[in-house]
């Protein structure tokens, strides 16, 4: 038994070294399994002479698994209409926060565009950083009232009606009649309304999504053209967060219509538009509500996994919450079984990888702050600074199709599975590039006039004011910015839907909400990282500003791969433990409930 934390962490190691005895590295990162000759042609014989190879529906077997393609699934009509919801709420949204930069440090008199609070660049940063780690921090109450309470689909709903409140207050104290007396406090008590309902809506939003899918085991299927392929659950899972997350950059393409919107009508119209799509959401949310499937809450479950860490931690080890382990030991029983201490350990490794997940929220932080001030830098020539912000969505939306039907599939053929801790990495990766290609565009803005290093600044650059008595940019085209946005919508789709998937696939299935608002807990730190770089968010200091994130984004890929491509080689096996999970029924709650109080039952 382990006596300290570095036995523990040897003992979790073999642990999983023993169920991959023939590794090596490949090329997509981290450990695979090296099939075992002469396992797969014992399994070869064994199928030649019965001549009976395993049927459709079944479930592969050793040499089946490593020698034919796998394919995932068709998503279920369910899947689709939670992803409208989502896409509904990402509109409403991105069409708001993508304006609030402007809206809070434009001058109250229009002199720099659409009349705003009049507050100015920093305070607009810091107040917009405060508002995202705020929508951070806030899943992990949805996810504690979900799954100990009331379930991802009753959460879903109140934290809504919270939501739909403060865009209530956004609207009205944004209109003209009352901005100037009530435009800031109903400004802050909107965001924090906000906070509290969209973090509801996060953590277990993309769980439910998740849970509308059902099969646990690998199954054998004959294509139309007659090659035998394995359906794998795995793909399917990263199918769903591809498309989940596509829909959520439809959704923030709100962003081509709320800049102009600001620019010729006023914020208050852009405020209201997205309070009508939110108003959609809820529509389709409520009038389909017998079409999901509905895991139901588990009443202690987030209480016994974490006095089962507690138990681990004074016992340095991970086996210390097992009854085998706790009765060898002269402790008291637990009320759990073994297979819910085996589903914690899975969880808290993937809580090992968020931790690297605060240096890309950094980064991607940057799209909706110092970007908005950056393209506001150049000259627009018509168009406003924060439509720039859709080319991250428009690049998403392009990508995310051809890596799902067109790169992964080519590599798979290839023998070459990108497993989630190869694609994080890349993901970190991209997101440097993104920061390394910013700070050049930066430097291009301080190379040029007529303030070079102090664009729009009247104070210390007198022809920041032009004839017209209207602020004037640097002379540089704003589209030489767009490929910072194609950079970083590349490493959103390799980091943050990998995220999303692997806080799902690696939760116990009672605490899916909890895990979830764990990963999205990562952004709050970024978000808090970022308020430090708040002083330093200024002309002329944005490019080392930027240089600094982008060496950290890289670094921080190269440590993450460097401690759990291990992982990798252990995604089977982490897997199975969901193999026996039973399959629930559309709209069948009731099901869902007997069949957690058996399993529970059984376990005792």
């Amino acid at each position: 038994m382990a006596t300290n934390h570095e036995d523990a962490a040897v003992e979790l190691h073999e642990e999983f070294s023993e169920r991959v005895p023939n590794k090596h590295h490949d090329v997509a990162g981290g450990f695979i399994q090296e099939p075992d000759d002469a396992a797969s042609l014992s399994a070869e014989k064994a199928d030649l002479e019965t001549g009976h190879p395993t049927a459709d529906g079944g479930e592969p077997s050793a040499h089946e698994r490593a020698t034919l393609r796998r394919v995932g699934e068709s998503l279920p009509a369910s899947a689709f209409l939670i992803a409208f919801v989502e896409l509904t709420e990402r509109f409403t949204y991105y069409g708001a926060q993508g304006l609030f930069q402007n809206y809070i440090s434009h001058d109250k008199h229009g002199a720099d565009g659409a009349p705003g609070l009049g507050m100015g660049h920093q305070a607009a940063t810091g107040l917009n950083l405060f508002f995202q780690w705020f929508c951070y921090v806030t899943p992990i109450l949805g996810a504690i009232v979900s799954d100990q309470y009331l379930g991802k689909y009753k959460t879903i709903l109140i934290f809504c009606a919270v939501y739909w409140v403060g865009l209530v207050f956004l609207w009205v104290t944004s209109l003209p009649s009352v901005r100037d007396v009530a435009g800031l406090p109903g400004y802050i008590v909107a965001i924090i309304i906000i906070g509290f309902g969209t973090g509801g809506i996060k953590s277990n939003i993309a769980p439910l999504i998740a849970d509308q899918y059902q099969r646990r085991r690998m199954a054998l299927r004959t294509e139309p053209t007659g090659e035998r392929v394995i359906i794998d659950p795995a793909i399917t899972y990263q199918r769903i967060y591809m498309i989940f997350y596509w829909c959520i950059n439809i959704g923030a393409l709100s962003l081509m219509a709320t800049p102009f919107m600001e620019l010729y009508k006023g914020f208050w119209t852009a405020f209201l538009m997205c309070f009508c799509m939110f108003n959609l959401g809820i529509f389709v949310l409520v009038i389909r509500r017998k079409s999901y499937i509905i895991r139901p809450p588990q009443g202690s479950i987030i209480t016994d996994a974490l006095k089962a860490v507690g138990m681990m931690i004074v016992g340095r080890s991970t086996d210390a919450p097992k009854n085998a382990w706790r009765i060898a030991h002269g402790k008291s029983s637990v009320p759990w079984d073994d297979h819910f201490v085996d589903e914690l350990k899975r969880a808290l490794r993937a809580c090992k990888v968020f931790l690297f997940y605060p240096i890309f929220w950094v980064c991607y932080g940057q799209f909706s702050s110092n970007f908005v001030t950056q393209a506001e830098q150049m000259q627009g020539h018509g168009m406003p600074n924060d439509f720039m912000q859709n080319f991250d969505s428009l690049s998403i939306l392009v990508f995310t199709p051809i890596l799902d039907r067109v790169l992964y599939p080519v590599l798979r053929k290839c023998g070459i599975e990108l497993r989630p801790i190869a694609r994080i990495t890349i993901g970190f990766w991209l997101a440097a590039l993104c920061l390394a290609y910013a700070a050049i565009v930066q430097h291009l803005i301080y190379s040029a006039g007529p303030c070079y290093s102090f664009p729009r600044d009247p104070d210390n650059c007198a022809a920041a004011v032009g004839p017209d008595g209207k602020i004037v940019s640097n002379n540089v085209h704003i589209a030489v910015q767009t490929p910072a946005y194609v950079f970083i919508g590349l490493a959103e789709i390799f980091i943050s839907v990998t995220g999303l998937e692997y806080a799902y696939t690696k939760a116990p299935p009672t605490m899916k909400s909890f895990v979830q608002s764990i990963y999205l807990f990562t952004n709050a730190f970024g978000s808090a990282i970022s308020e430090g770089l708040v002083p330093v968010s200024k002309n002329p200091k944005f490019v080392w500003m930027y240089t600094g994130v982008s060496v950290s984004s890289a670094i921080a890929g190269c440590v993450c791969y460097a401690l759990f491509r291990h992982y990798d080689a252990q995604e089977e096996d982490m897997y199975d433990l969901d193999r026996d999970e039973p399959e629930l029924e559309i709209g069948n709650e009731a099901q869902a409930l007997q069949a957690a109080k058996e399993k529970r039952a059984d376990g005792q």
